[in-house]
C-alpha cells in the first residue's frame, strides 16, 4: 500500500519570540513492512540547524526559530510504502541495548492499579497469546475519550481515570509488559482511517519484544497489529522518547497550535 502524508503543525505567538528551539521527530523509519519513498520538511519562520539519529535511530532534525518570529509552520510531506507483515517488525536496531525497554519511566512506573490488571492474565500462555490478551485487558479498562488526560499522566493515572486516548492505551501496555518481564516500547506515527483523510493528530501504539519474533506492534486502542494502514515514525521508552516535537522559547508567555494531517492511500502506477 502507498500511503501520502500532509502533516503541517502551525504555531501562532502572542509576542515575538527572541529565541526558539524544537527538536523534530517526524521523519518515518525505514524498517520491516515499510518504505520512504519520498519525504520533506518545510519550514516558515524558522531553520534547520542540524540532523541526526538518535539513540533510538529516530531520525531527529533539529531547528531554531527566527528572531522576533510570532508565527512558525512546520510542514511535513511525504509517500511512503507500506505492507503487511502481522505487526512484526523483527530484529532489534538502534544504539540501546534491549534490557533498556524492560526499566520502566516516570509514565510508565508500575504501581497497584497495574498489578491489579495484570491479576486479569490468563494462566498458562506463551508470550504472545498473553500480549494480546493483555492488549484487550488495557482496552477493556481504559475507554477511549480525548480531554481527561494529558502528555503527563502516568498509566497509573490512566487507570485511575478509566478514560485515555492511544498514548494512554500505550503507557498502559507498556507498564504492563515491563512488569511482566518483557521488554516494550512506545511508537508514535500515522494511520490511515478508512473513514476519512482529516485527522486531528497522528497516532500512537505499542512494541513488545517476542522470543522468535523481535519487536511486535500491538494497537491497543483499535484492538489490533499494525496493518499496511500504519506508518511507523519514532520509538522510544515513552511519549517522551518519541514525542514528534519537544522545545523551548523565550519571548511570548502564550501561543496557539493548529495542526492539520491528512493520510490517503495513493494509487501506484503499474
Amino acid at each position: 500500500m502507498r500511503l501520502a502524508v500532509d502533516h503541517t503543525t502551525h504555531y501562532r505567538f502572542s509576542a515575538p519570540v527572541s529565541r526558539g528551539l524544537q527538536r523534530l521527530r517526524l521523519t518515518p523509519k525505514t524498517s520491516a513492512g515499510q518504505s520512504i519513498a519520498q519525504w520533506a520538511i518545510t519550514l516558515e519562520g524558522a531553520r534547520r540547524e542540524v540532523e541526526y539519529d538518535d539513540e533510538n535511530a529516530n531520525h531527529v532534525t533539529l531547528i531554531a526559530f527566527e528572531p522576533g518570529v510570532t508565527e512558525v509552520t512546520i510542514r511535513c510531506e511525504g509517500v511512503v510504502d507500506t505492507n503487511d507483515k502481522a505487526g512484526i517488525v523483527g530484529h532489534h536496531a538502534g544504539y540501546l541495548p534491549i534490557w533498556h525497554f524492560r526499566q520502566q519511566t516516570d509514565l510508565t512506573a508500575a504501581g497497584p492499579r497495574v498489578r491489579a490488571l495484570l491479576a486479569g492474565l490468563g494462566g498458562r500462555q506463551d508470550t504472545l497469546e498473553r500480549l494480546h490478551t493483555l492488549s484487550a485487558l488495557v482496552r477493556g479498562n481504559v475507554d477511549y475519550a480525548s480531554g481527561h488526560t494529558d502528555a503527563t499522566t502516568t498509566a497509573e493515572g490512566v487507570l485511575a481515570a478509566g478514560r485515555g486516548v492511544c498514548q494512554d492505551h500505550a503507557h498502559v501496555f507498556i507498564s504492563a509488559a515491563r512488569a511482566l518481564g518483557i521488554p516494550a516500547r512506545y511508537v508514535s506515527g500515522y494511520l490511515m482511517m478508512t473513514d476519512r483523510t482529516e485527522q486531528d493528530a497522528g497516532h500512537a501504539w505499542a512494541e513488545a519484544m517476542v522470543e522468535g519474533l523481535g519487536w511486535v506492534g500491538f494497537d491497543v486502542s483499535n484492538g489490533i497489529s499494525p496493518d499496511p494502514h500504519y506508518v511507523r515514525v519514532a520509538t522510544g521508552r515513552d511519549y517522551r522518547d518519541a514525542a514528534p516535537i519537544t522545545g523551548i522559547r523565550y519571548g511570548a508567555h502564550d501561543e496557539t497550535m493548529h495542526v492539520k494531517l491528512a493520510v490517503a492511500q495513493q494509487r501506484v502506477e503499474q
